[in-house]
C-alpha cells in the first residue's frame, strides 16, 4: 500500500548495490581515460563491476562492522578484480560513492514521479472538460457559499499538478550532480589531476560536475523531498475533498468500485473511500519526512557525525510514499463516480441562499449596493428562520421586483447554474496548458 514495486526495486539493497557498481565503474573508466591508473586495469574493473556476483550476506555482516556499505563492497571487488584491484575506488571516498549512487537513484525515481504526473495531469484534464459546466456548491469554511462547477474545482488540482511538473524540471539541474571530492572534500589524493578526473567521472554518468565539494551541503537532497512534499500535499488536498464529498451526507463522488474495494469486515454496505486515505496518509507521512531533510543538512565540519544517516532513512520513504501516493490517485480519479444529480440537489439545499450575491449585484446598480445588500439580507433571514424558497421571499420584495425587472428575471438570478462566474474559461485556461 506505501509503494510501487518500480520504486521500491530502485531503492531495494539490490537496487543501491547496483547503483554503487555503476559509480564504481564510472571512476575506473575516467581515471583509465586519464591515465591516472593503467587504462586495462580499468577496463578490467568496469567489466567486474558489470558481472560481479555479489555476496549480500558477507556483505550484510561486514555492513554491520564497518557502518557503511562501500568498503564491504570494494572488498569483493578487488577479490574479483584480481590484479587490476589495487586500483578499485582510487582517489575516492565512501561518501563519494554513496553519494552519487543516490543521485543515481533520485534520476530514476524522477523520472518516475515526472511520468506519473503527466499521467495524472491527463486524467485530471479530462475530468475537468467533461464537467466544465457542472454546475455544484463551492464551499468555504465547511459551508455552501457561491456556485461553483465540478470542472473548476478539478482544474484547480490540475493547476497544482503543472507546477509540480514544472518544479521538477527547474530543480534537476540543482540535484543531479556528480559527487567525487575525497576524504576532506578537497581532492588532494589527485594532486592537480583531481578536478579533470571529477568531470570525467561526472561526464561518464551524464551528471553535473559540482564546482566544489557537497559532502555537508545537502540542500539538494533536502529539495527533492520537499518537493515530494509539495507533491503528496496537493494528492493529500484532493484526497479530503474527495472523502467529503463522497460521505453519506453529500454524495456526490464515489471512488471507482470493485468487489471488496473499502469493504468493512462487519457492515455490508460500506464502501470506504481507501485511495483517498492512502493518498492522505501518503501526505502526512512525508511531510514528516521535509522536516527530517531539513534537519539532516545541518552537518558538522566536512563530515557528519549523524545527519547523513537520516538520508537512509527519509530519502527511499518519501519516495515509495510519493509513488504509492500517485498510483491511488491515478487509479481512483481515473474512474471517479461523478454524481451530478446529488450536485445539483445539494445546490438546492439552502432553498436559493447560496445565490444570494446574485441578486445582491443584480440589485445594486438601481438601489446601490448598501440598500440592495440590506433587502436580500432580510430576505435571508425571512427564509432562514421561517422557511420558503429566497427566491419567492424576493418577489414580494418591491424594491428588488423593481430593480431586477420582474418576477422571471428574479427566478433568473436565483438559478445556481446562472451564477457560475468565470468558472468555465478558468477550465478551458487550465486544460489548455
Amino acid at each position: 500500500m506505501f509503494g510501487t514495486s518500480e520504486m521500491r526495486h530502485i531503492f531495494s539493497d539490490e537496487g543501491l548495490v547496483a547503483c554503487y557498481l555503476e559509480v564504481e565503474a564510472a571512476l575506473a573508466r575516467a581515471e583509465g581515460r586519464l591515465g591516472i591508473i593503467p587504462p586495462e586495469a580499468a577496463a578490467t574493473i568496469d567489466a567486474v563491476c558489470k558481472s560481479v556476483s555479489i555476496d549480500y550476506d558477507h556483505m550484510r555482516r561486514e555492513t554491520e562492522i564497518v557502518g557503511y556499505p562501500i568498503l564491504p563492497l570494494v572488498h569483493q571487488l578487488v577479490k574479483a578484480a584480481g590484479e587490476a584491484g589495487r586500483y578499485v575506488h582510487w582517489g575516492a571516498t565512501t561518501q563519494d560513492i554513496m553519494d552519487t549512487a543516490t543521485i543515481l537513484q533520485l534520476r530514476q525515481a524522477l523520472a518516475i514521479i515526472t511520468r506519473d504526473l503527466h499521467e495524472l495531469r491527463t486524467i485530471l484534464a479530462k475530468l475537468a472538460t467533461r464537467h466544465r459546466d457542472t454546475p455544484m456548491a463551492g464551499r468555504t469554511h465547511l459551508q455552501q457559499a457561491l456556485p461553483v462547477t465540478f470542472g473548476y474545482k478539478v482544474a484547480v488540482w490540475l493547476s497544482s499538478i503543472d507546477r509540480h511538473i514544472e518544479r521538477i524540471q527547474q530543480a534537476l539541474p540543482r540535484i543531479l550532480i556528480g559527487q567525487f571530492s575525497g576524504a576532506a572534500g578537497t581532492l588532494a589524493s589527485l594532486g592537480p589531476r583531481g578536478l579533470d578526473v571529477q568531470a570525467a567521472f561526472c561526464a561518464e554518468l551524464n551528471l553535473a560536475q559540482p564546482a566544489i565539494t557537497w559532502h555537508v551541503a545537502r540542500d539538494g537532497l533536502a529539495e527533492a523531498v520537499t518537493l515530494l512534499g509539495l507533491i503528496t500535499g496537493t494528492l493529500g488536498k484532493v484526497a479530503s475533498d474527495v472523502m467529503m464529498m463522497a460521505a453519506t451526507e453529500f454524495g456526490e463522488v464515489a471512488e471507482p468500485f470493485q468487489p471488496g474495494r473499502g469493504a468493512s469486515s462487519t457492515m455490508p454496505q460500506k464502501r470506504n473511500p481507501i485511495s483517498s486515505e492512502l493518498m492522505l496518509a501518503a501526505a502526512k507521512a512525508v511531510r514528516q519526512h521535509v522536516a527530517t531533510m531539513l534537519d539532516a543538512m545541518i552537518h558538522d565540519f566536512e563530515r557528519a557525525t549523524g545527519p547523513w544517516h537520516l538520508e537512509w532513512v527519509s530519502l527511499p520513504e518519501s519516495f515509495l510514499l510519493t509513488a504509492s501516493a500517485l498510483h491511488q490517485a491515478k487509479f481512483m480519479l481515473g474512474g471517479l463516480v461523478v454524481d451530478t444529480n446529488r450536485m445539483r440537489a445539494n445546490l438546492g439545499l439552502t432553498h436559493g441562499l447560496i445565490v444570494a450575491e446574485a441578486v445582491m449585484m443584480a440589485a445594486a446598480p438601481k438601489l446601490g449596493r448598501q440598500q440592495a445588500h440590506d433587502v436580500v439580507y432580510s430576505a435571508c433571514r425571512q427564509a432562514i428562520e421561517q422557511g420558503g424558497m429566497l427566491a419567492d421571499i424576493l418577489k414580494r420584495a418591491p424594491e428588488i421586483v423593481g430593480a431586477l425587472g420582474g418576477d422571471a428575471a428574479i427566478d433568473h438570478a436565483c438559478d445556481p447554474a446562472n451564477y457560475l462566474g468565470l468558472s468555465g474559461e478558468m477550465v478551458d485556461r487550465v486544460v489548455g496548458g
